[in-house]
């Protein structure tokens, strides 16, 4: 039996290296490259677990009209994607090793003061940042910004909802296959006494990408994802010599970073769906169009880059057939995360009120999760299942405000405005009181490399 991590000889080169596929493409999305001579052509992480991908993949197809065949051509791009990353990213990264006086150092500063500057670029900014920041700033043929503002509409539509979706089905999801935990627990990132503010700081980032004229080259939305994209090319650029590149690829790759997206678009467009919100059409497509520009920000390779919902779960499910299977970092991620939920501050003086609103907002979440997951995903978790009343009061909730008071009259703008609202509460809550801002660069001091979840 053929080995199916072998890769397609045709897309290799004789050193065991990925050719390049981008060729003639965007010029402004993300190149990539792979290490030469990798064993066995792709890690060993890829399809490791295909028969479990196929079991959780399943739910896709009430959702989304997509061939329940595997496509082995889109399979050999993933794994391919797994040894490609970002590499006008790593040539930042590799400008801020530079030993000091070099005139092509990048420092964390001249990075910052550059994002604040922008959309102009100071003169004298070294070429490995005047080169990033030219890619950031270059707005792709594509882009309909009618269509990203409808788009960013739509998420605050959402509400609840997205954060709800984003933490339990994309976030602890995700936890369910190894690799990305691997590398959070490495970085520090989402673990330990900072996971709650790192959830907040995630959330703050999607909330300013999804604010009106958020995107905008210059805004703060703009700036934070170019912010986030400069620190996954450190992560990669730091933790590569310790990293097990032959068994999870590069610490953050193409394929990771392609999952990812599809967890931010497409995933929470379904969860909400399952929540009973009432999406149109056209709201799921500018949904989707909104997170494409994002994801070209964010540096993913221009060919995971869809606003096609279908596509996109199309992806998803090959994602998902050549992911890794339960590790125990996902569990301990898993628990962490849902644990922080009893420790954020919904601002009620009374310290009993308080606790007794934490333990709830804990149980509804742990409620919530067994519904994404079901029973099984709960056990590889090792988590306890619960009863789905959280599922109960959810459909109600959204029947009532979306399918009766969004049908009156300035119902849908009224759900904009309130569903903004609700979503810089839920930022707040997990701030205790603190400035809510993205944290910092890796090596900026602290050690920190916050980052939303890749």
């Amino acid at each position: 039996m053929t080995d199916r991590r072998t890769p397609i000889s045709e897309d290799h080169d004789a050193a065991g290296g990925r050719k390049d596929r981008t060729k003639g493409r965007n010029p402004g999305g993300a190149s990539h490259s792979t290490p030469a001579g990798l064993p066995g052509g792709f890690p060993s992480r890829f399809r490791e677990a295909e028969a479990r991908g196929r079991r959780i993949a399943r739910g896709l197809f009430l959702f989304a009209d997509i061939d329940k065949d595997v496509d082995e051509s889109l399979m050999e791009r993933v794994g391919g994607a797994l040894l490609e990353r970002d590499e006008s990213g790593a040539a930042l990264a590799d400008a801020m090793r530079l030993p000091p006086g070099d005139p092509g150092r990048v420092t964390h500063a001249r990075i910052g003061a550059a994002l604040a500057a922008a959309p102009d670029v100071p003169a004298d900014v070294p070429p490995a940042l005047r080169d990033f920041l030219a890619q950031a700033l270059t707005v792709p043929d594509w882009v309909d910004w009618p269509r990203v503002e409808r788009g960013a509409d739509a998420y605050r539509y959402l509400g609840h909802n997205a954060g709800d979706v984003l933490t339990l089905l994309s976030l602890i999801g995700g936890y369910r296959f190894g690799g990305p935990p691997e590398l959070l627990v490495l970085t520090g990132g989402l673990t330990g006494s900072t996971t709650l503010r790192r959830l907040g700081e995630t959330t703050k980032w999607a909330n300013a990408v999804t604010r009106p004229g958020g995107l905008r080259p210059g805004a703060e939305g703009w700036r934070l994802t170019v912010h986030v994209r400069a620190m996954h090319a450190l992560v990669n650029a730091r933790f590569a010599p310790r990293w097990d590149t032959a068994r999870w690829g590069y610490p953050i790759n193409q394929a990771d970073q392609a999952g990812t997206l599809g967890l931010f678009d497409a995933t929470v467009i379904v969860g909400c769906l399952g929540l009973g919100v009432r999406l149109t059409r056209a709201q799921r497509d500018d949904l989707m169009h909104l997170w494409r520009y994002v994801g070209w920000l964010m540096g993913v390779a221009p060919e995971w880059l869809t606003d096609d919902e279908n596509e996109r779960h199309r992806f998803n499910r090959h994602i998902l057939l050549a992911a890794a299977g339960q590790s125990q970092a996902g569990r301990d991620l898993a628990r962490q995360t849902l644990d922080a939920q009893a420790e954020r501050d919904f601002g009620h003086r009374t310290p009993a009120v308080q606790r007794l609103r934490q333990r709830y907002e804990r149980a509804r979440q742990a409620s919530l999760l067994t519904v994404f997951v079901g029973r099984s995903g709960m056990r590889e978790l090792g988590l306890r299942s619960r009863l789905p009343w959280a599922l109960l009061l959810a459909l109600a909730d959204n029947t009532v405000r979306y399918r009766v008071l969004g049908r009156l009259p300035g119902g849908r703008r009224w759900l904009v405005s309130r569903g903004a609202r609700v979503q810089e509460r839920q930022m707040a809550s997990m701030f205790h009181g603190g400035p809510a801002a993205v944290g910092r660069l890796p090596g900026a001091g602290d050690g920190s490399s916050s980052t939303p979840d890749s």
